[in-house]
């Protein structure tokens, strides 16, 4: 099926171009941003050979939908969504940071807590606990913010504010942010029976100086969901949760031997794989946003793409 992995568009007035793990970021001369979500998977850090079909559609519809939904407690970035695949807004400098909040023992967490560490990001991690059971009261994480082919870090508030990668204040109003964001997400998870179990925010300052909301926010590829019908009993008898997130991806990636490791070959995806993934993006969307996920015409995805952006651009 049709995928967009990679762009090379010229826009009126382009500056520059970022490409990120799954993103693409050109940069024009109005202080504005084009962001192409691409089908790009990214996995352990590692973009995938292939790309996933209607992937970048979803991200980014589901990350709008997100953003309008929680903009009564932080500004963001977002000023336009002309395609499926585009979303347009202002020029910020992003934090060198991610604010990952963790509500449940899951995932990386849970990796290294089995590996026997008691303490993530400086935060002291209690004895006896079971994978995927929840803290007492979500934790912040924050990781370094990598540039592409590169690994985010786990890195503790300590650590951020001695080596000046963000100003004290600044980063007491991105954990406040964090936490009002994460409520919301939870509630809003909870209304389609969902538990949002953790996530990662990513902010960036204005020209003004104002701090925004940038990125991307409470989707498959940044957040990890349960569902919250038969959790408790999941849990009792340490059974895996059932879960919406890219963590299926990672695990398949597992039991094929790839953890993003130097000398690790990627295994081979077949196109039933590859659907399949496909299936589950579209599955959690519809879960995420109780409404049917309606597939953009993707047989000249570019064209599409580029004609819907340079109409935006020129009205």
């Amino acid at each position: 099926m049709n995928t967009i992995t990679a762009t090379n568009f010229n826009f009126p007035g382009q500056k520059e171009v970022y490409k990120g793990k799954v993103r693409d970021v050109y940069t024009l001369e109005d202080n504005r941003l084009v962001m192409i979500v691409t089908d790009r998977l990214s996995a352990f850090d590692v973009v995938m050979p292939k790309g996933i079909p209607y992937k970048g559609q979803i991200l980014n519809q589901l990350a709008t939908k997100m953003m309008k939904a929680t903009e009564d407690i932080v500004p963001n970035w977002l000023q336009a969504t002309p395609d499926p695949n585009v979303a347009v807004g202002e020029s910020c400098e992003p934090f060198k940071v991610e604010m990952v909040i963790r509500g449940y023992l899951t995932g990386h967490a849970a990796r290294e807590y089995a590996s026997g560490k008691r303490s993530l990001c400086g935060v002291h991690l209690p004895e006896g606990m079971k994978e995927n059971e929840a803290f007492a009261a979500p934790i912040i994480t924050p990781t370094t913010k990598a540039d592409s082919g590169e690994h985010d870090m786990d890195i503790s508030r300590e650590e951020i504010l001695k080596k000046g990668i963000v100003s004290e204040a600044d980063y007491n109003t991105l954990e406040i942010y964090t936490r009002q964001l994460f409520l919301r997400g939870t509630q809003l998870a909870k209304k389609n029976g969902l538990i949002l179990v953790d996530t990662k925010y990513e902010f960036g300052k204005t020209k003004n100086g104002e701090i925004v909301l940038i990125d991307e926010i409470h989707t498959p590829d940044s957040s990890r969901y349960f569902y919250a019908e038969g959790y408790q009993e999941r849990l009792a008898n340490e059974e895996p949760q059932k879960q919406l997130s890219k963590e299926f991806v990672r695990q398949w990636l597992i039991q094929n031997g790839f953890q993003g490791k130097e000398g690790q070959q990627i295994p081979e995806m077949s196109e039933e794989y590859i659907n399949s993934v496909s299936e589950r993006y579209i599955e959690l969307y519809e879960q995420i946003t109780g409404e049917q996920f309606i597939k953009a015409d993707i047989s000249r995805i570019e064209e599409r793409i580029e004609k819907n952006v340079l109409e935006f651009l020129s009205s």
